[in-house]
């Protein structure tokens, strides 16, 4: 297909609440990734696929999607007005659109250093990390470590709640000269394992059940020229060993709930005790749930960030 045609693309203009499940539901329709975007002003999350097929019936496909958001609805998720849309668009047309909703992500954190590195005479030093589209004329900070990562047909891009509280706990634990390990439990687009590559972590090890996720975020790493540094794999977490060979300074599992607690043993048996656990994906409302379901591991609850409908929490052992 000649790369000036044009694309099919579905949306669904839906609540933040409803985000992952409606992007789930256009990923089944479509077999393409999709890619969100929340306003904050509307408080309205706009998720979209886009197609190439020859062969797509609009018709087919707005009564699957209407299907799936009733059901999706029966589930107890509020999702808004579910509004449907399909058409076509021009590929410039698509790509100058993501432009203008996708900025630059800045997190600064300042910190101490560690006991040893203070006998060293080090003084206290700040984190920083720039998460940057490759459109962007946004100049790094001074020491500053920089993600290229452009939306599409990838996932994550570091704009919702979730991930973005990830990559604070990155920056926020990383630390020049001390080594750490970094785990990624569904990495999606690559962006917290190319973060933690970035602010040198290492060994960085990243898995995921979905192979065009693990694909993605290879190209990703190889983009940002981390990928030596990043071992990918196909992994379901439920296949996650009980006695792994190595376990990390800090995991991140950016999942839903449901998920969390039923591998919570998995999820747990990967981190170094004295780490960090970094738990995102979940909705406020069930966010009690997955700590009392984590305290069985003698995991307790450092702190907690809720946005929209989203909570996320650090994790360490008591």
């Amino acid at each position: 297909m000649k790369s000036n045609q044009p694309l099919w693309r579905i949306s669904v203009v839906t609540t933040g609440e409803a985000e992952d499940a409606v992007s789930e539901l256009l990923v089944s329709v479509a077999g393409a990734a999709a890619v969100s975007y929340f306003d904050l002003e509307s408080q309205t999350s706009r998720v979209s696929v886009f197609l190439e097929r020859g062969k797509f019936s609009p018709t087919t496909a707005r009564a699957e999607v209407a299907a799936g958001l009733q059901r999706i609805h029966s589930f107890g998720l509020d999702t808004g007005a579910a509004t449907v849309e399909i058409g076509r668009v021009k590929r410039e047309d698509w790509a100058e659109s993501w432009k203008r909703h996708f900025q630059p992500i800045n997190i600064k954190v300042r910190g101490a250093v560690s006991k040893p590195a203070a006998r060293r005479g080090a003084a206290s030093f700040v984190r920083s990390l720039l998460v940057k589209p490759s459109w962007s004329k946004r100049r790094r900070a001074r020491n500053q470590a920089v993600v290229i990562l452009d939306p599409g047909l990838s996932f994550g891009t570091g704009q919702h709640p979730t991930t973005a509280f990830c990559l604070h706990e990155i920056v926020r634990l990383a630390e020049p000269g001390v080594p750490r390990s970094f785990l990624d439990i569904g990495t999606g687009s690559g962006i917290l394992a190319i973060a933690a590559a970035k602010l040198e972590y290492a060994p960085v090890e990243a898995v995921d059940f979905d192979p065009e996720c693990v694909r993605v975020a290879g190209a990703n790493a190889r983009r940002n020229r981390v990928q030596h540094r990043i071992k990918l794999a196909r992994v379901d977490v439920a296949s996650l060993a009980l006695r792994p060979v190595h376990q990390f300074d800090l995991v991140c599992a950016n999942l839903i709930s449901t998920l969390l607690i039923a591998e919570r043993r998995r999820i747990v048996s990967q981190l170094k005790p004295g780490g960090t656990l970094v738990l995102a994906g979940i909705l406020a409302e069930e966010f009690s749930q997955v700590v009392r379901a984590y305290a069985d591991f003698k995991l307790h609850l450092q702190f907690n960030l809720t946005e929209n409908e989203w909570c996320s929490g650090a994790f360490c052992v008591v």
